[in-house]
């Protein structure tokens, strides 16, 4: 049966058009977490679907600013392409922009019908197949902040904060919001059935936060990083900027990207709380923790992907860069809320806003995951504030030391796969090659005078 004679794809082909929507576009994430696109007419979803759109490969390999990487599979071998093919189940109408329908795409090397090496979304499946063989289904529930930018012509970056209110820390409302930013955000990410819950404007002006509620771990994944990309869609409607950027002011807070990581086991029960064990939590939890812990230095290359979000860490900045957990204490890189039962989990606060969700959600499963194997107990929990690196050990203060760590961590990349992992390390590090060759305001300011 072609795709054009197959039911399903009719049944959602009269519904868009029924609704009014004649384009869909199909997203997909690249290595960095941002969407790659295209607009396909809804006559054309059964070839789409057939044959697949044709991108070339090094989409997952080019900069932010447009340069293609020399990762290998790219240039290398010709620029070949992959396929991209919509998946109708994750269909949605976009409630901003008229006749336009979403859906996620599945990425597939046209030479041999695998996933692609550097598919975000296919990296995640891999690891979660592995936990299943432990019966066990991670739970993600998914916290981001942002700040929302208005153009200022002049300045040097050419945005400022919208707005720039200080003090109204943990608000709603027009108090710093003048505008209703988050109201209306809200609405359209309900609409569009991303599973948000509650959102606040944050600690800085012009930052905010929306929290997503939890699910199956490739469902949150999915649902944090179109999130991401609607929030900066919805920004740019209105000639504004909303960036995940980990820190995008040095006078302000950086923007984090917590999750909280439960697992089910076999019949549905959380695996992670047991009101017997120590702390009330399982062995199962304890062993989860102590792998975090373990494999963090490596983990912070996936939490913390770009040369700004190590200067989002700091003492007093809420932001972990110590390797510590505690029970209910912000201040530790991995919190355990004091809920128990079915609410039993564990928080990691060390990712950042920047982070691409699909890899910090697959990092950090693979970490409990290796622990849980390793069946050992984590260290004595922090006990008070912390930030005091007589306790605990130092987390990597660069991107090119993360970079080192996750590398030298072979236990996490064979978990993770070799082909991804250089992959990876070989796009970062041209990012940190790049960035020691710029020459910045601040050396600018600092030497150019004087010296």
């Amino acid at each position: 049966m072609s795709a054009h004679d197959n039911p399903d794809i009719r049944r959602h082909m009269e519904r868009l058009t029924a609704e009014g929507v004649d384009v869909v576009r199909v997203i997909y994430p690249d290595l960095i977490g941002t969407d790659r696109a295209r607009d396909v007419l809804v006559d054309h979803l059964p070839s789409a679907r057939e044959h697949g759109l044709a991108f070339c490969r090094a989409v997952y390999h080019t900069s932010p600013q447009g340069d293609v990487v020399p990762v290998a599979g790219g240039i290398d071998a010709g620029l070949p392409d992959v396929t991209v093919r919509p998946d109708l189940s994750t269909l949605a109408v976009l409630p901003w922009e008229p006749g336009v329908a979403t859906c996620l795409g599945e990425v597939t090397d046209p030479a041999t019908g695998a996933p692609a090496p550097e598919s975000p979304r296919d990296l995640l499946r891999a690891v979660l197949a592995r936990c299943s063989e432990q019966g066990l289904r991670p739970v993600i529930g998914p916290e981001l902040e942002y700040f929302l930018l208005e153009p200022a012509p002049g300045t040097p970056t050419g945005w400022r904060r919208a707005p720039e209110t200080t003090g109204a820390v943990y608000t709603a409302g027009l108090r710093a919001d003048p505008d209703n930013h988050l109201l209306r955000t809200l609405r359209h990410l309900r609409d569009l059935n991303l599973g948000v819950i509650t959102g606040n404007h944050e600690f800085d002006g012009g930052q905010y936060e929306i929290n997503l509620t939890h699910s199956e771990a490739l469902d949150a994944a999915d649902r944090a990083f179109r999130f991401k990309a609607a929030v900066k869609e919805l920004a740019r409607k209105e000639g504004r900027l909303a960036t995940f950027m980990a820190k995008p002011y040095g006078d302000a807070g950086g923007s984090g990207f917590h999750l909280h990581l439960s697992c089910d086991d076999a019949e549905g029960h959380n695996a992670f709380d047991d009101p017997a064990g120590a702390y009330g939590l399982s062995a199962v939890a304890r062993h989860a923790v102590a792998g975090i812990v373990a494999h963090a230095p490596a983990l912070a290359a996936l939490a913390n992907p770009t040369v700004n979000s190590y200067k989002r860490f700091g003492p007093d900045t809420l932001a972990p860069w110590l390797i510590d957990w505690g029970l209910d204490n912000r201040s530790a890189m991995v919190r355990i809320p004091p809920e128990r039962g079915s609410g039993a989990r564990v928080e990691l606060r060390l990712g950042d806003a920047g982070a691409n969700p699909y890899l910090l959600v697959a990092g950090t499963i693979a970490a409990a995951l290796l622990g849980i194997q390793a069946g050992e107990e984590p260290p004595a929990p922090l006990e008070g504030y912390g930030y005091d690196t007589a306790r605990a050990a130092v987390l990597p203060r660069d991107l090119s030391a993360a970079l080192d760590a996750l590398e030298a961590d072979t236990a996490l990349t064979d978990l993770l796969g070799k082909g991804f992992t250089s992959s990876f390390l070989t796009y970062k590090r041209n990012e940190v090659e790049r960035f020691q060759r710029h020459v910045t305001d601040w050396e600018f300011t600092e030497y150019a005078y004087h010296l």
